[in-house]
């Protein structure tokens, strides 16, 4: 096992951690930009450390397909080749169960893809997808699992689910470097409380580095979504990681730390950066609005990133989908944005003022109150009173 974690601080499930990687000493909770094929879309690595930012996510898929693991290996691994000195995570290659369904053919031996570049069928069992991490050298990587969207019903969600545990079992076999590289098995079993708790266990069971809770952030309720993730942290080791896959909102990140998770990773902050839209603690700001265009505000004036010291709304509203810079200037502000909320979620653990925190994020985010009914039972079973940030009509909202 190639990391450590060490709880510094608490408020009933929530925690701060750190956690001690080949490349890098990280505080949690985290939230890791989402690299695909080893770049963050419009920012440089340089760039990225000056903002905070502790871990990458890699795409196997896609790196395997371009430039390839082989290159890449011989290149010296993704940390040389994408000139990062900090901590990788790559995930399995398995969500593309779920985004290219129509291009997959699963089966207990794999998954069999189309490729989208040259239109070639690509097996991908667990074997592989070790194989293909173990050469691109991530921190972290991710066993395979079969990965069915919440909103699908039926025997398909238990076969996944027992699927998923076989599959890790092949993973950890496969596995040529446990001393460099920490393998994190996926819980999955979509909505429902028996199945996510079979592979609960059945991944504890195997006592690996970390864990991930997968499959949500997939169309399910929001009310589905907190009752899984309280589920499973309850569940899983207090002395382990626990990483919510694909969970990028604000809101969303503020919640599953509140219900003791760690780790986030989604393509959420940038993909919505290149549409014109910045991250601000009301919500959301609409750059590409006419209101915008005579505006001499920075983006938010709380902010202290470069692209709010340095330049207005007006100025970013002629660029926002007509310009490259447009979007970098946008990407990097809500990246900053993103791990500047990590790392005051870190820190208001430690000294003591979690809920405090909590409170004042909802009261910026809800002025009026209307805080939505999932977040207010998700805060009661984590402990955290905000009967202040909430009006007695609030409506349930996803």
């Amino acid at each position: 096992m190639a990391l450590r974690f060490e709880v510094l601080g608490r408020f009933n499930r929530a925690r701060a951690a750190r956690l001690t990687l080949p490349h890098f000493e990280c505080q949690t909770p985290l939230f890791m930009p989402v690299g695909t094929q080893g770049t963050i879309k419009g920012l440089t690595t340089e760039q990225l450390e000056e903002i905070g930012c502790q871990i990458i996510l890699g795409n196997t898929y896609h790196l395997a397909l371009r430039p390839t693991s082989e290159l890449i290996d011989d290149l010296g691994g993704l940390h040389k080749f994408m000139n990062w000195p900090r901590a990788l995570l790559t995930d399995s290659g398995g969500f593309q169960m779920v985004s290219l369904l129509h291009l997959a053919d699963i089966t207990e031996e794999g998954v069999t893809f189309q490729s989208p570049v040259d239109g070639k069928p690509m097996l991908l069992t667990p074997e592989e997808s070790i194989q293909i991490q173990n050469r691109i050298g991530a921190d972290i990587i991710m066993a395979l699992d079969d990965v069915v969207k919440t909103t699908i019903t039926g025997p398909r969600i238990e076969e996944a689910t027992y699927r998923t545990i076989r599959w890790v079992d092949r993973c950890i076999e496969a596995h040529k470097r446990p001393n460099e590289q920490n393998l994190f098995g996926i819980v999955q079993g979509g909505l429902d409380p028996v199945l996510r708790d079979i592979c609960v266990r059945g991944l504890v069971d195997r006592n690996l580095p970390g864990y991930a809770i997968g499959g949500l952030a997939g169309g399910e309720s929001k009310d589905s979504f907190w009752r899984v993730v309280a589920q499973c942290t309850a569940s899983l080791p207090e002395e382990k990681p626990r990483y919510v896959m694909g969970v990028g909102y604000p809101l969303d990140i503020v919640v599953c730390s509140a219900l003791g998770a760690d780790m986030y990773d989604c393509v959420y902050p940038t993909r919505t950066a290149r549409f014109g839209t910045a991250l601000v603690p009301e919500g959301v700001l609409k750059l590409k609005h006419k209101a915008m265009a005579d505006d001499t505000r920075p983006i938010d004036p709380t902010c202290d990133c470069m692209v709010c010291k340095n330049y207005t709304r007006a100025y970013i509203h002629c660029l926002v989908t007509k310009d490259a810079m447009g979007s970098q200037l946008l990407s990097y502000h809500n990246l900053y944005y993103m791990l500047k909320l990590s790392r005051n979620l870190h820190s208001s653990i430690i000294k003591g003022r979690f809920p405090e925190f909590v409170r004042e994020f909802l009261q910026t985010m809800f002025p009026k109150g209307d805080v939505p009914e999932w977040v207010c039972n998700a805060m009661e079973v984590a402990g955290i009173d905000i009967s202040s940030c909430c009006t007695p009509f609030s409506s349930p909202q996803d």
